[in-house]
């Protein structure tokens, strides 16, 4: 994980060919891209169950900046028993008494483990900062401290990433509106996120402030565009992919023998029938 300049924010928004398109990606262009990368990530899931190491990925953004879309993308075919999702829901009262990254930690991956953070600690540097749930000093506090904490995780041997996706106030807008008429998207808004569409400049400014805090040699940052969250998803998966270990590790031979007999037919006795 040493091939990012520690002092300048990486940039992951180009496509495989390392060109940049303004060109909407269409569906059936994305799977075909995803496919190959799915079979990688696989292999990484292998490679890190084999050596026992410890992954986390942090997706951190704006609002309707795609993070669920490509955490979705990376899990869909990896074991859910290895490959977590963490996506916490707002401090509870003790929560709220306790050390600022303690409920963090409890989800933190166990050997051969990866673990996809859908917002983290980063919550208090963003959204807790720029509407007023956190003092001005609590948030610089937590400034102090995370690179600290960060370099604690990877002393330990935790391979950590640290994403970004930067999305334009005009596609925010778009993508708020659609949740807003979409039912099956309507679960995916709420009043702060209304709040928060006000606000677009100062969240700029505090992404900025966090960058410059916590973007260090053993926890970069790196910025991907998601204007286009399909060219986003791609560019994410094939950055992280290139900005970890080799993970080529053979699986394990499976051999199917034969049944030995016809296949059996499912019989229920009494009254239970399949629907």
């Amino acid at each position: 994980m040493g091939k990012r300049d520690g002092g300048k924010v990486d940039k992951a928004g180009k496509n495989g060919k390392g060109e940049k398109s303004g060109a909407a990606l269409s569906k059936a262009d994305y799977l075909e891209q995803l496919a190959p990368l799915e079979l990688e990530l696989n292999n990484l899931a292998r490679w890190l169950q084999h050596c026992g190491k410890r992954l986390l990925v942090l997706f951190e953004g704006r609002d309707t900046a795609g993070k669920g879309g490509v955490i979705a993308a990376i899990a869909n075919t990896l074991n859910p028993r290895q490959c977590h999702v963490v996506a916490l829901p707002k401090p509870t009262e003790r929560e709220h008494a306790q050390w600022y990254f303690q409920r963090h930690v409890q989800h933190l991956p166990a050997a051969g483990e990866m673990v996809l953070m859908d917002r983290s600690w980063y919550n208090r540097a963003g959204v807790e900062r720029v509407m007023a749930y956190c003092s001005e000093a609590e948030a610089q506090l937590f400034l102090e401290q995370v690179p600290v904490f960060e370099r604690m995780l990877v002393d330990d041997g935790v391979l950590l990433c640290k994403y970004w996706l930067t999305v334009d106030q005009a596609e925010q807008e778009a993508r708020l509106a659609e949740r807003l008429e979409d039912p099956l998207k309507r679960w995916k808004l709420s009043p702060i996120d209304l709040q928060a569409r006000l606000k677009y400049a100062e969240y700029g400014q505090a992404r900025d402030a966090m960058l410059a805090a916590t973007h260090r040699p053993h926890a970069p940052w790196t910025l991907v565009d998601f204007n286009d969250q399909r060219r986003g998803r791609l560019a994410l998966i094939r950055h992280l992919l290139a900005h970890l270990p080799d993970t080529a590790v053979p699986p394990a031979p499976l051999v199917l023998p034969p049944l030995g007999h016809e296949p059996l037919t499912e019989r229920l006795r009494g009254r239970f029938k399949p629907i």
